[in-house]
């Protein structure tokens, strides 16, 4: 190709950058306003030399050579040039003054067959573009037909193509004429495509809006016929009734159960009333609008008054109610800061009967917020708390929801109880409490029957658990544990004289006058009558007196008093308690201590030894854990025999005393499972009163693990031991040294009854049992 004035390229050229591509063969206006640009086309134009534009001035970028037919000078100062694209260009090299050297980009031969081809198909997929695409010029086939340039034909389409930069200047700057076809009709296919889909889009708007015509006139008519049979007027008053409440509570609640509660009421309003689905939909509808959406119970959150509640309500329990001052004084003070307080969930962890849900209801009742307590013992399917699906018969929200419309408030104070006697057999429902319990996740809780999320933020959740061993880790790292441990005897004598009898007495109606309960029979009942940690017996014995007395009362008896005498007259014989231990020092029987769920007891353990071969025995429906600690038990015994530690009777034998004997252990109460291996010293104990025929001290017991090599180690439930331990008489107890750190909780009044030895060797253990 030959330009005019230019016989060889490359050749300097003035640069002019532009935001769009300008083809060869166009001719098109161009305003310049940056003077840099003005005087270099004013300078081009005066030499009459050609110039270069091109989107970018970098080496290596493609542009457009051309001529100016046309210069003028516009009155606000900027300059405008008709500029007419002769050829395709490159930019080889930059100079100064917006000059750079230019090649020129020939088109190279092509296969005419193969390029007609690929132009007939272009006009094909043109013509098809033309159909979806009203502003795609139709005249292009003609100009199409009329030209046997294929570089101009591709210009001119590519031209009229709304393509991005990045494809305009990749197809531009192809120099292979079949290469840059195919592309193009690669993007005409696309532009195609795209035209079908908008298409279609506006044909099914179209539709729609027709369809909302047809479904209102439908409607008009299904509400003449419905009026006619007399169907409509309850009905439609209903459907109104649940429009104006939804609209009442728009405000209030979150826009997703606004949206979810209007689609089903739109859907009741075109139900025939006798549909199987109109009442569950009914039904839900019913449950999502007695939310209390936006209803907070307003509490000014006092510490001393929740001080003052929990010491009306209950008596000791100073450390949890230490504790739950604690936690609610730095939620006062974040509050009073203008924050939110995040802290975790309480969890009162203790045996049954000692005041956990009592406690809970104190905080309530002080912080003047409704309780709702929801019962999870023996709860197996996720269901319960998340809430049925509403594809289910009888389906109905979980009962963390249920808990709110019932305390029709967003901020009750909620218990959760037995957190650990979940069930997990269908699904685990603690995954949801994870959820429920998660500060971080529980302002959103969707609830499976009412499909929207709810926020459970303000809600004051409080857990109750009698073995926190049974609450799986993850929950388990959610909760604040407050332990509330078992009662002494004179802190249940307290409580049933100033709490239970006062309370009893008023559920009765019987007047001070009229009943009384000596201090002697108090005692008398919390000894015999009742084995547990907490009161919750205790109660229900003073209520059977209560109801002998009122029959008294009503038989004509003026005055009632119950003394230690007449007792039994109005209660069968006591159980005994806890049994004290026996008053005769022993062989092979030994004092252990336990710890259950409803609080410390005696755990006696008897040996025996029988001619044999050093076998060993186990009963008493025992686990792995304490099986495992009697074999460590019988080898430490026989080190200490081996070593002269434990003395024992001289016999004509080649092996060691112990291999002469099978020995049996035995745990009294066999039907109750044991388990743990708190009883290692107690079993060094009774197995080296066996060896040695030396008896046990009747008033000593004692609690410990035991090491292979004889070192004492601790152990949990101590309150609960000693405490079963004083009530059983013992004078002396062995702890492990390792739990003398323990007996800050101890009540005062068990450790002065008690003399509380901690140890650290099985010597110190033999030396202090054995006689």
């Amino acid at each position: 190709m030959k330009l005019e004035n230019y016989d060889s390229f490359p050749t300097e050229l003035f640069v002019l950058e532009q935001e769009n591509i300008i083809y060869p063969f166009m001719i098109v206006p161009i305003f310049l306003s940056k003077t840099e640009d003005i005087k270099a086309i004013k300078e081009a134009n005066n030499s009459g030399k050609l110039i270069f534009i091109t989107t970018k001035i970098k080496k290596g970028q493609i542009g457009t050579i051309g001529s100016i037919l046309r210069e003028a000078t516009l009155p606000d100062g900027k300059v405008k040039i008709l500029f007419q694209g002769m050829a395709k260009g490159k930019i080889e090299e930059i100079k100064d003054n917006h000059k750079a050297i230019i090649s020129l980009i020939e088109t190279p031969e092509y296969n005419k067959l193969e390029v007609d081809a690929l132009i007939d198909t272009l006009k094909d997929h043109t013509l098809e573009l033309t159909k979806y695409n009203p502003t795609f010029p139709r005249d292009l086939i003609k100009i199409i037909d009329e030209n046997n340039d294929p570089d101009r034909i591709i210009d001119l389409i590519s031209s009229t193509l709304k393509l991005d930069d990045e494809k305009s200047y990749k197809l531009f700057s192809l120099n292979d004429v079949e290469e840059r076809l195919i592309l193009l009709l690669k993007y005409i296919a696309q532009e195609i495509e795209s035209a079908k889909i908008k298409t279609e889009l506006a044909k099914k708007v179209s539709k729609n809006i027709n369809d909302t015509n047809r479904e209102y006139f439908l409607k008009q008519q299904l509400h003449m016929i419905q009026e006619e049979l007399g169907l409509n007027d309850n009905r439609n008053e209903d459907i109104e009734n649940y429009y104006k409440k939804l609209e009442k509570l728009k405000p209030k609640m979150p826009e997703s159960a606004y949206k979810e509660i209007k689609k089903q009421i739109d859907r009741l309003s075109k139900m025939h009333p006798e549909s199987g689905e109109y009442s569950t939909t009914e039904n839900y509808i019913d449950w999502a609008l007695e939310i209390p959406f936006g209803k907070y119970k307003k509490s000014n959150l006092k510490i001393e008054d929740l001080q003052k509640r929990l010491d009306s309500d209950h008596y000791g329990l100073k450390k949890p109610k230490e504790r739950i001052i604690d936690y609610f004084a730095a939620k006062e003070l974040v509050e009073l800061r203008g924050g939110e307080y995040k802290g975790a969930i309480i969890c009162f962890v203790g045996p049954p009967g000692v005041g956990k849900t009592s406690l809970a209801n104190s905080i309530a009742k002080s912080l003047k917020r409704e309780l709702v307590r929801i019962a999870l013992g023996g709860i197996d399917d996720v269901s319960e708390l998340r809430g049925h699906r509403r594809t289910y018969i009888g389906s109905m929200p979980g009962r963390i929801v249920q808990g709110l419309i019932n305390a029709k408030s967003m901020n009750p104070v909620m218990v959760l109880d037995e957190i650990d006697k979940i069930a997990r057999h269908r699904g685990d429902p603690t995954s949801v409490l994870l959820e429920v319990l998660d500060p971080e996740q529980n302002t959103h809780f969707r609830d499976l029957y009412l499909n929207f999320d709810i926020d459970l933020s303000q809600i004051i959740f409080i857990a109750t658990a009698n073995d926190i061993a049974q609450v799986p880790a993850p929950l388990r790292d959610r909760l604040e544990l407050i332990f509330v441990d078992s009662y002494t005897p004179n802190e249940k004598f307290e409580i049933a004289k100033k709490y239970l009898i006062p309370q009893e007495m008023k559920k009765h109606k019987l007047k001070k006058t009229e009943a009384t309960i000596s201090d002697g029979a108090i005692k008398k009942i919390i000894d015999e009558y009742t084995k547990e940690a907490g009161v919750r017996n205790l109660r229900k014995i003073i209520a059977k007196l209560m109801r002998k007395i009122a029959k008294e009362i009503l038989n004509g008896t003026k005055k009632v008093s119950i003394t230690i005498k007449n007792l039994e007259e109005y209660l069968e014989k006591g159980y005994g308690g806890i049994d004290e231990v026996e008053k005769e020092d022993k062989i092979g029987v030994v004092n252990g201590l336990a710890w259950t769920a409803v609080g410390g007891d005696i755990l006696k353990i008897e040996a025996i030894k029988i001619k044999g071969k050093g076998a060993l025995t186990l009963t008493g429906s025992l686990g792995d854990v304490m099986k495992e600690s009697a074999r460590i038990a019988l080898s430490v015994v026989r080190v200490l025999i081996d070593e002269e530690k434990v003395k024992v009777p001289e016999i004509e034998s080649q092996e060691p005393y112990y291999k002469n004997y099978d020995v049996h252990i035995h745990f009294p109460a066999g039907a109750t499972p044991k388990d743990g291996p708190s009883a290692g010293i107690a079993m060094v104990s009774v197995l080296s009163s066996i060896f040695s025929n030396r008896p046990i001290r009747h008033d000593i017991a004692m609690t410990g693990e035991v090491s292979l090599i004889g070192d004492v180690l601790p152990i949990g439930g101590l309150k609960e031991k000693l405490i079963a331990a004083y009530k059983a008489k013992v004078k002396e107890v062995l702890i492990p040294v390792k739990n003398q750190k323990d007996l800050d909780d101890i009540p005062d009044e068990v450790k002065e009854g008690l003399i509380i030895t901690p140890v650290k060797r099985v010597e110190e253990v033999i030396k202090k049992a054995l006689i």
